[in-house]
């Protein structure tokens, strides 16, 4: 049960994310806080990392931790030894663990030979998460990936040796030069595979990447709003005819096999962000990791690696209860938002609610409200009337 926002969250933290920053090389579309491998300190940084570790669950110590998930980067351009020493520091400063803990590890396709597998499953490690994008080589060698279907294969092939049965794969739809029939084949491929979970998402064109220097230019051949919505719509379909269930907006899953770590953040739990550029949120207050490789190996000799940490208001948790809330398809419960705030969702957010299930983009459930079907497609227009609907931003 979670504690009620005014007497603070006593719950001790049970989800963990590690920030892994290097990459082989930077995808055109890619704005996250990453670094190609090659020259960059990597043993320096699992050391800082342990560091930051070790001085994380003195500060707020952990619960019997449910999830961890190592993103990136690509944390498997790790070599082996260096995978073995990492994974043995996550176990000996977060030694409790679930009998069903979810141990997540992003992948590139081509970055996990079956070596690296076994010393990733010996080290806990359960669930992997490769990063495919589309199956034709052309759109893949566009947008700046570095594998090629064949890698694809031969990954997961590798994985299911090494023991792992619980694998997920990442789509893209809305990539320059991407038709609604490539999108059709890639599925039928991704399905053929029989994965427990996919995640499917649509391009977004951020600020520093090649991408939206060719976009400028308008020299980024993107598909139209039509195509990319048939995109949407067709994906959606494909996933149900094959029996996943849409879980979150851009996640689809068997049953049993929807992400427990990505989970937390959408029911806005704790969790520790451990890492270069990482976010946390722990006891109601957010913090942001400085993001540079070297900065944050020296920030950690001195103590934690903030570049920002700022508390929470209440005002605020409730609106992010909300706009996260609503990316799961089962949407938002009544009795849990009051559980957590000691008030009522109904008063409190009575406007937008109203609002939202007039136009048809909300349906009411017997605990709550969830996207509609006319919601599904336009979520980004839901979530943005809770965006300072209390603060007055």
């Amino acid at each position: 049960m979670t504690t009620p926002f005014i007497n603070g969250n006593s719950k001790r933290t049970e989800a963990v994310y590690v920030h892994i920053p290097f990459c082989t090389n930077k995808c055109f579309y890619c704005d996250f806080n990453s670094y190609v491998l090659k020259g960059q300190p990597v043993m320096d940084y699992l050391q800082a990392l342990e560091r930051e570790m070790e001085m994380t669950v003195k500060a707020s110590p952990p619960g019997v931790i449910k999830s961890i998930f190592v993103g990136g980067g690509t944390p498997t351009v790790l070599k082996a030894k260096e995978m073995e020493y990492f994974l043995k520091t996550v176990r000996d400063h977060f030694p409790e663990w679930d009998n069903n803990i979810e141990f997540s590890m992003e992948a590139n396709p081509g970055t996990t030979d079956l070596e690296k597998l076994f010393v990733m499953r010996e080290g806990g490690v359960n669930r992997i998460s490769f990063g495919v994008q589309a199956f034709q080589n052309d759109l893949l060698t566009g947008i700046g990936r570095i594998h090629n279907t064949d890698d694809v294969y031969r990954s997961l092939e590798n994985a299911k040796k090494a023991g792992f049965d619980n694998m997920s794969i990442d789509l893209m739809f809305g990539l320059p030069n991407q038709t609604v029939d490539m999108l059709s084949e890639s599925v039928t491929k991704a399905l053929e595979l029989g994965l427990p979970h996919y995640s499917i998402y649509s391009l977004k064109v951020e600020e520093n990447t090649l991408f939206h220097t060719l976009y400028q230019k308008n020299q980024l051949p993107l598909p139209d709003e039509e195509a990319e919505l048939n995109m949407y719509l067709l994906l959606m379909n494909r996933m149900k005819e094959a029996g996943y269930k849409q879980y979150e907006i851009s996640n689809f899953a068997k049953p049993g096999f929807e992400s427990k770590h990505n989970m937390t953040y959408w029911l806005n739990e704790d969790y520790y962000g451990l890492g270069a550029g990482a976010h946390g949120y722990v006891g109601r207050q957010r913090h942001m990791n400085i993001k540079g490789v070297n900065p944050y190996v020296e920030a950690v000799k001195s103590g934690l690696p903030r570049l920002d940490s700022y508390d929470i208001s209440p005002e605020e948790a409730m609106e992010d209860f909300l706009m996260v809330g609503l990316r799961v398809l089962d949407g938002i419960s009544r009795s849990r938002f009051e559980q957590q705030f000691n008030t009522s969702l109904d008063v409190v957010f009575a406007r937008p609610l109203h609002k939202m299930v007039n136009a048809g983009l909300l349906d009411a459930t017997d605990d709550g409200y969830k996207l509609s079907e006319q919601g599904i497609l336009f979520g980004n227009e839901v979530f943005a009337e809770f965006i300072g609907s209390l603060s007055g931003n």
